[in-house]
C-alpha cells in the first residue's frame, strides 16, 4: 500500500496508520515523528523545526521535502508506506508528485478521514504523551495506571505544548486554511477516498475495499 492519510490533527491518522502497517508491512511515515526525532537529536534541521513547531506553525517545505526524499529511499519503504500528515499544502503535494515520478512510484489513494471539530478538540485536549517512549494516553479513555507515569517505561507522561486548547484551535485553523484544499487536489488526481468515520475500523475497511477493487 502506498497511501496518503489526510485529516485534521487528531482525526486518527496515526491510529489508522498503525493498524494498516500490521496488515501488509507498510511503514508509517509521519513528518511529526521525523521532525521530533531531529529535534531530540539536536540537529541543525531539528533546531529550525523546533522553533516553528513550538509556535504551532508549519515547517518550511524545503526542510520537509529534503527529509522526505531521504526517508522514502530507505529499504523499509519497498513494502509500501503510509504518509501520515504529509503533504500539508498544495505546493508540498506537487513536490511529492514530482518526487514520486522521479522515483518511478505511484500512490494507491489519498484517504481523507473526516471527523467533526468538537470531537477532535475533546480528543486532543485530553491526550497525554510519554516523554520517554512516546506512548500515547488519554485522561478519559486510556489513562496511565499511575497518574503522570508511563506504564511501559516509567518516564513522565505530559500534555504536549501543542495540545493545549489554544494551540489546537490554532492548528485546526491552519489545517483548514492550508491543508483542507488537498482534498480537492487529490480528487482531481482521481486518488481521493473520503471516509466520514470516527472509528478506525470503518476507515480500514473502506481502504481495503478501495485497494482490492
Amino acid at each position: 500500500m502506498k497511501l496518503i492519510l489526510l485529516g485534521a490533527p487528531g482525526a486518527g491518522k496515526g491510529t489508522v496508520a498503525k493498524l494498516l502497517t500490521k496488515i501488509d508491512g507498510s511503514v508509517q511515515i509521519s513528518t511529526g515523528d521525523i521532525l521530533r526525532g531531529a529535534v531530540a537529536a539536536g540537529t541543525e534541521l531539528g533546531k529550525q523545526a523546533q522553533a516553528a513547531m513550538k509556535a504551532g506553525d508549519l515547517v518550511s517545505d524545503d526542510l520537509i521535502m529534503g527529509i522526505m526524499e531521504e526517508r522514502l529511499k530507505e529499504d523499509d519503504c519497498k513494502s509500501g508506506y503510509l504518509l501520515d500528515g504529509f503533504p500539508r499544502t498544495i505546493p508540498q503535494a506537487e513536490a511529492l508528485k514530482t518526487l514520486l515520478e522521479k522515483m518511478g512510484e505511484k500512490l494507491d489513494a489519498a484517504v481523507e478521514i473526516d471527523v467533526p471539530r468538537d470531537v477532535i478538540l475533546d480528543r486532543l485536549t485530553t491526550r497525554r504523551t510519554c516523554t520517554g517512549c512516546g506512548e500515547i494516553y488519554n485522561v478519559k479513555s486510556n489513562p496511565p495506571k499511575v497518574e503522570g507515569v508511563c506504564d511501559k517505561c516509567g518516564e513522565p507522561v505530559v500534555q504536549r505544548d501543542d495540545e493545549t486548547e489554544e494551540a489546537i484551535s490554532n492548528r485546526l485553523n491552519v489545517y483548514n486554511d492550508q491543508t483542507a484544499p488537498l482534498v480537492g487536489f487529490y480528487e482531481k488526481e482521481g486518488l481521493l477516498l473520503s471516509v466520514d468515520a470516527t472509528s478506525s475500523e470503518a476507515v480500514i475497511n473502506a481502504i481495503q475495499e478501495r485497494i482490492n477493487s
